[in-house]
C-alpha cells in the first residue's frame, strides 16, 4: 500500500498487515515520522521526536519478524508516550522548565513493557506542567485538530493531540484526575484509565499518588485493549501493582453485551455543569446501550455529585507535598496557574485533607454498593465540549482559565480507584466530540472495554477524521 495511507490504518489493522509482512515496521516508522515533520507545526503534539532511535527498533522489529519472532498485535507498532515516563537516554521533562535536560539512565516500566512487546517509541508527547494543572504549557501548547483554536485537554494534551491528527498509531497518558479521558472526550478519541495498581508507575514522574494511572489513547476501543494489555502486568519494583494475570482485553470485544446492567449516574448527566447537547449525545447512547440489549436505568448516586469539590484537596495537597523544595526555592519558575494550584495546596490544612479522605471513603462505598447491582455506570466524560485554547496568561481572573475545571466528570472513579473509558458518543456545540464515560469496578477493564466497543462499533464515530488532518 502507499505508505502515505498507513497512519490512517488503526493499530489493529496495522498489526495484521505487519504480521502477515504487507506492511513492514520500518515502512509503518518512516510513514509516521514524515507525517510528524510535515504536520505537527500545526498541533504542537511532540516534544521530542526519537527518530534515532525508532528507525533503530523499526529495522530490529523487521528483522525479528522475518526470522519468525512476530511478539505479537504491539509488534512494530509505532507509539507515542506522553513526557512524563522516563525513557533511558532521551530527555524526559515532565513538561516542566525544572526538568528541561533531564536524561533518565532508565526506562520507566510502562516503556519497558512495551518495548518487550514490540511497541516502537516515536517520541516524548507534550504534556502540561508536571501532569498537575490542564492548563499551563511550559513548552508547546497542543492544538485541537478537529479546531485548532481549541483546547486538545490536559494534561495528556500532546498524546490526545498526536493520536487524533494520526502522528501515532495509539499513545500513552497518564491518568490522576481525568488526564487520559479529557484529552480523549475533547479530541474523539478512546482513553482507559486503568485500574490503580494495573499498571507500575515506576519510572512515572509522580502527581497524586493513591490516584496517578498509566493508560493508553487510541483511536479505536480495539486499539486501547492492545495497548493496554502491552503495558499492564505486575511490577515489583512497584509494589502497589497487583500481582494478579493480565487478561487478553481483546477476547472480551464480541460485540455481546445483552444482559448487561448499565447504570446512567442521574447526579452527573443531569449537572447544570452538562451542556444540552452533551447530554443529549449521552442519553442517545444510553439507547444504543438497550438496543443491544444492555438493561439501561438511571439511578442516583448522591456523593457523586461531590466528587470534584473531594477530588481537589488530594489534587492540590500531594503535587505541593512533592515539590515542596522547588515551591521554597524556586517558585518564580512554575507556570502562573501552577504557582497558584501549588501554593494553594501548601497551606491548605491537614484536617480538610483528612475530612476529603473521609468523604473519599463515602463515594467510594456509595459507588460500590452500585455496581453491585450494575455491572458498569456510566455519564458525560466531560460536561462540555473542548474550550477555546487559552495560554498561561500572568494573571488569571477566571476559573474557565485555571485548568481546574468544574465541568469535568471524571473524579468518581479515580477517586474509587476503578478503571474507566471515554469512547466519542457524538458532536456538540461547534461541531467538537463529545465522550461517553463508561467505568466499573476495579479489574473490571474487561467490562468497560466490552461495552465500549459494542458502542462503538454500532455507531459511526471512530470512523470520522478530524478536520484539522
Amino acid at each position: 500500500m502507499d505508505k502515505a495511507d498507513i497512519p490512517y490504518l488503526s493499530a489493529a489493522e496495522l498489526a495484521q498487515l505487519i504480521e502477515k509482512t504487507e506492511v513492514s515496521p520500518v515502512e509503518a516508522t518512516e510513514a509516521y515520522l514524515d507525517r510528524i515533520d510535515e504536520l505537527d507545526f500545526k498541533f504542537n503534539s511532540y516534544l521530542t521526536v526519537c527518530r534515532k532511535e525508532a528507525l533503530q527498533a523499526a529495522h530490529e522489529a523487521e528483522r525479528a519478524i522475518a526470522q519468525g519472532n512476530y511478539l505479537g498485535p504491539m509488534h512494530g507498532i509505532p507509539v507515542g508516550v506522553k513526557d512524563q515516563l522516563w525513557t533511558r537516554g532521551i530527555r524526559s521533562t515532565g513538561g516542566s522548565r525544572f526538568l528541561a535536560d533531564f536524561v533518565p539512565d532508565e526506562d520507566a516500566t510502562a516503556i519497558a513493557n512495551l518495548a518487550k512487546a514490540g511497541g516502537i517509541l516515536l517520541g516524548k508527547t507534550v504534556l502540561s506542567e508536571f501532569a498537575i494543572t490542564g492548563f499551563t504549557h511550559r513548552f508547546r501548547f497542543p492544538r485541537n485538530p478537529w479546531n485548532l483554536d481549541m483546547s486538545a485537554g490536559g494534561s495528556s494534551s500532546g498524546s490526545g493531540a498526536a493520536t487524533a491528527a494520526f502522528l501515532c498509531a495509539t499513545s500513552l497518558g497518564e491518568d490522576t484526575g481525568g488526564s487520559i479521558r479529557r484529552p480523549s472526550a475533547w479530541d474523539g478519541l478512546v482513553g482507559v484509565r486503568p485500574s490503580w495498581g494495573r499498571v507500575s508507575r515506576y519510572g512515572v514522574m509522580p502527581g497524586v499518588w493513591s490516584m496517578d494511572t498509566v493508560g493508553p489513547i487510541s483511536r479505536t476501543v480495539e486499539d486501547a485493549a492492545i495497548t493496554l494489555g502491552a503495558i499492564a502486568g505486575y511490577d515489583p519494583k512497584d509494589p502497589y501493582t497487583w500481582n494478579a494475570p493480565v487478561p487478553d482485553y481483546r477476547a472480551a470485544l464480541d460485540g455481546d453485551i445483552k444482559g448487561i446492567r448499565v447504570g446512567i449516574i442521574a447526579e452527573l448527566i443531569n449537572s447544570d455543569q452538562v451542556e444540552p447537547e452533551v447530554r443529549e449525545a449521552v442519553v442517545k447512547a444510553s439507547t444504543v446501550l438497550g438496543g443491544l440489549g444492555a438493561s439501561v436505568e438511571e439511578i442516583s448516586i448522591p456523593m457523586t455529585r461531590h466528587a470534584n469539590a473531594i477530588g481537589a484537596i488530594p489534587l492540590a495537597v500531594e503535587p505541593a507535598s512533592n515539590q515542596h523544595e522547588w515551591i521554597k526555592n524556586r517558585l518564580e519558575d512554575y507556570g502562573h496557574d501552577n504557582r497558584i494550584g501549588l501554593l494553594t495546596g501548601s497551606i491548605i490544612p491537614a484536617q480538610a485533607y483528612y475530612k476529603a479522605q473521609k468523604l473519599r471513603t463515602m463515594l467510594r462505598q456509595q459507588v460500590l454498593e452500585a455496581l453491585e447491582k450494575y455491572d458498569v455506570l456510566v455519564s458525560p466524560t466531560s460536561g462540555r465540549v473542548a474550550p477555546r485554547l487559552v495560554q498561561d496568561d500572568p494573571v488569571i481572573t477566571s476559573k474557565e482559565n485555571t485548568g481546574r475545571l468544574p465541568f469535568m466528570l471524571t473524579n468518581t472513579f479515580n477517586l474509587t480507584s476503578a478503571p474507566a473509558v471515554s469512547v466519542p458518543c457524538g458532536f456538540g456545540a461547534r461541531n467538537l466530540p463529545v465522550g461517553l464515560q463508561i467505568g466499573s469496578r476495579s479489574f473490571a477493564e474487561e467490562m468497560i472495554l466490552k461495552v465500549a466497543h459494542a458502542y462503538e462499533q454500532s455507531t459511526p464515530w471512530h470512523t470520522m477524521r478530524p478536520s484539522a488532518v
